[in-house]
């Protein structure tokens, strides 16, 4: 059993507030005592564990981080970006998983109060008036990490997913397709899904191709498994020549159906994904995709968090980075 502060003061002959003092203002302990703790402290090995000097120091060195599917590889070098982060700046990280599920995601915010967790990296997801509500309650700093709320005056880290959306439409017609289709997440996810199709709407817009912004199908979550979205973008635009997806893992699924269909990749329909998770770089072909700076985005969150924590001055509220197009084998200019 691990010795506790009373064992400490109980074999030095001193109080538990002078053990106290001792380990946080030892200045104001005569030496004689001061000596006796010490000594105490050194042949039990005593260690305060880290909720008691969270209540003494008011500050755990803990963040947490809440991620609505951990499974998600896009997660992968976010947490790595906010591991190194945290390393760096002395802190331990929690990670949980949501599973979007409302209750969960509330149990998980009470148990970081009661931990005295000093801040929260929430990731991806939208926030919710009764999500705000109840981190206002909490009183807790959180940042937004590949999301952000104009509702709210909340920081956050992301790229512009419109406009990279924008960009990745645009190469294709900069390559010569003039029937382009998207597989998209539903509208109702603003990060994601309503900015990338407004970015795809966009494009097609401004290159006069306006008749396309209906070539579009919606799933509903991230997965691999898209055959029938596939199955219905084709039926409803047999004649396209490139698709745009919201994310490489709804790529990789369309270049699987695809190769099940005997259609070429890049040959007969050029593909271009969202995010670079590592995945896109060995699929067969490998996957042009929009490249998310995934890991910076963990680790300049931290660190903004961190600025919060410790009252310093942050001038921009909601940070973009920079993305960029990874150009591979599932995309040709015709």
């Amino acid at each position: 059993m691990k010795p506790t502060i009373r064992d400490v003061a109980k074999m030095a002959d001193v109080s538990i507030s002078t053990v106290s003092r001792v380990m946080n203002t030892p200045e104001s302990v005569v030496e004689d005592k001061k000596a006796k703790v010490l000594e105490a402290i050194e042949k039990l090995k005593y260690k305060p564990n880290a909720l008691a000097r969270g209540l003494i120091y008011k500050k755990t060195n803990t963040l947490a981080v809440v991620i609505p599917d951990i499974r998600n590889p896009y997660y992968a070098d976010i947490i790595r970006g906010m591991e190194d982060a945290s390393k760096k700046l002395g802190y331990n990280l929690i990670i949980c998983n949501t599973d979007r599920d409302k209750k969960r995601l509330f149990s998980y915010l009470n148990n970081f109060y009661e931990r005295q967790v000093d801040g929260i990296l929430y990731t991806s997801d939208p926030i919710f008036p009764d999500y705000y509500n109840e981190i206002k309650r909490l009183n807790i700093p959180v940042m937004l990490v590949a999301t952000h709320s104009m509702e709210y005056e909340l920081p956050s880290v992301k790229i512009d997913d419109e406009q990279a959306a924008y960009d990745a439409v645009k190469y294709l017609i900069d390559s010569g397709h003039r029937k382009i289709g998207m597989i998209g997440f539903d509208l109702s996810d603003g990060i994601a899904g309503l900015t990338r199709y407004q970015g795809f709407v966009r494009a097609l817009r401004e290159h006069d191709i306006d008749e396309c912004k209906d070539n579009i199908v919606y799933v509903d979550g991230w997965s691999y498994d898209t055959p029938d979205a596939s199955a219905k973008l084709l039926a409803k635009c047999p004649d396209v020549t490139a698709i745009f997806t919201a994310s490489d893992e709804l790529a990789i699924g369309l270049l699987c159906y695809l190769d099940e269909q005997g259609i070429g990749v890049p040959g007969d329909i050029s593909v271009i994904g969202f995010d670079n998770i590592r995945l896109s770089r060995i699929t067969i072909p490998k996957l042009t995709t929009v490249a998310q700076p995934t890991y910076e985005i963990g680790y300049r969150s931290v660190e903004k968090l961190d600025a919060i924590i410790e009252e310093k001055e942050d001038p921009v509220l909601r940070e973009l980075l920079t993305h960029e197009i990874i150009e591979r084998a599932s995309t040709r200019k015709i």
